[in-house]
């Protein structure tokens, strides 16, 4: 049979054509983020799997708006939902998206200041798959979040912090330990180091969950600051 008489394939989705088509920030328009998405995420695509993203929509406090601000879409969720075509999608954010109605979604309203309301959150979560913190990107925000929804992961699972160069000043505590140092201790010595006691004690207690942490730069260029982490869990 000649090449022309071949019989053809369906093209594989691909997850940057399909951030970009849905307006999500993590295609190829800003931060590519999806393209190690893809490779990392495609043995999931077709599973019942449970996907956690927090932060669902550019602005909000970490941008001087209120969190009651309203809100029109979930370029993100959207994305998720297409990507993944048999997982439950769970969001979560400060502000308000209840209104988007999907029988694979699942809202959860939570303020990442507050670590008793993320551990309660997480609590109305089922056991994780995947998680993506793509919220505030506060330091403290990041690592209350990592602290209470990482022991939600299943063994296998993975962890993503976005980025990690840029913090708010409306949010940033002064003197805290950067989260990308903060994993860096860890990726250095394998100990976290932390400028707060407390938080260096409770993420060395995740240490013997932790199979892998990897931590990329801007673009994936090797000289630019580090701007993405995945962590595996054993």
């Amino acid at each position: 049979m000649s090449d022309a008489h071949a019989p053809r394939t369906k093209t594989a989705i691909n997850l940057t054509d399909l951030a970009d088509q849905f307006g999500s920030d993590k295609g190829s328009t800003k931060h590519r983020y999806t393209e190690l998405y893809h490779m990392l995420f495609n043995p999931y695509r077709r599973r019942k799997i449970n996907f956690l993203e927090m932060g669902l929509l550019i602005g909000g406090p970490e941008q001087g708006i209120d969190a009651d601000r309203k809100t029109t879409d979930l370029p993100s969720i959207r994305m998720w939902l297409e990507y993944f075509p048999k997982a439950r999608i769970h969001g979560l954010d400060v502000s308000d998206f209840s209104w988007f109605d999907h029988d694979r979604f699942t809202f959860h309203r939570c303020d990442m200041d507050d670590r008793s309301a993320i551990a309660q959150a997480a609590a109305d979560m089922p056991t994780l798959d995947i998680v993506i913190d793509d919220a505030s990107h506060a330091s403290h925000h990041q690592q209350n979040a990592f602290l209470e929804v990482f022991p939600k992961l299943a063994s296998g699972g993975l962890y993503v912090i976005e980025d990690l160069r840029w913090q708010p000043d409306t949010y940033e505590v002064a003197g805290i330990t950067k989260t990308a140092g903060l994993l860096r201790s860890y990726i250095n010595t394998r100990k976290f180091q932390h400028s707060d006691p407390a938080v260096a004690d409770a993420f060395n207690a995740l240490i013997p969950d932790i199979s892998a942490c990897i931590v990329h730069p801007v673009k994936y260029q090797k000289k630019r600051r580090d701007q993405v982490a995945v962590i595996h869990k054993r």
